[in-house]
């Protein structure tokens, strides 16, 4: 049985150690404004996942992502130094959608504030179709009993 507390206490390091060392030592020109958003590892400590986001245009992102690709060695060997675990984990790097995920949402938003505007713009100066409070109150019932029944003796 795996600690889970453990492994998510060397996620937290592996991300500052791989940040880090982007930073510091990794001299790529080919790699952009990368952040490291998040780390996963797995319950046995033998592998890791790396979130990245990259600010820039597509041809940026691919670049950034050969370029982590290329220094993923260099990496792994200062994880393993900075961690002082007996095995290594294997890093994989995988591109953040949650930027992507909320240009979305942000867009779908817009949408709806658009949409809301315009059921607005076309209620102006409406009227209800019946009363404005369709629903009966609790004194109402009475009367309205009454009154049916005082239809019904007519007959």
């Amino acid at each position: 049985m795996t600690d889970t507390a453990r492994a998510r206490k060397l996620a937290d390091r592996i991300r500052v150690v791989v940040a880090e060392t982007l930073e510091r030592r990794i001299k790529d020109p080919r790699l952009g404004f990368v952040t490291i958003t998040d780390t996963r590892v797995t319950g046995d400590l033998r592998e890791a996942t790396v979130f990245y986001t990259v600010y820039g245009d597509e041809t940026e992102r691919a670049a950034s992502a050969a370029a982590l690709e290329s220094a993923k060695g260099v990496l792994r060997t200062e994880v393993g130094r900075q961690t002082g675990v007996r095995f290594t984990p294997s890093l994989t790097f995988v591109a953040d959608a949650i930027p992507d995920t909320a240009r979305h949402l942000d867009d779908l938003l817009v949408k709806a504030r658009q949409q809301d505007a315009e059921v607005r713009s076309v209620a102006v100066g409406k009227t209800y179709a019946g009363e404005a409070d369709p629903y009966r109150k609790p004194g109402e019932d009475d009367l309205d009993d009454d009154a049916d029944l005082d239809d019904t003796e007519d007959e």
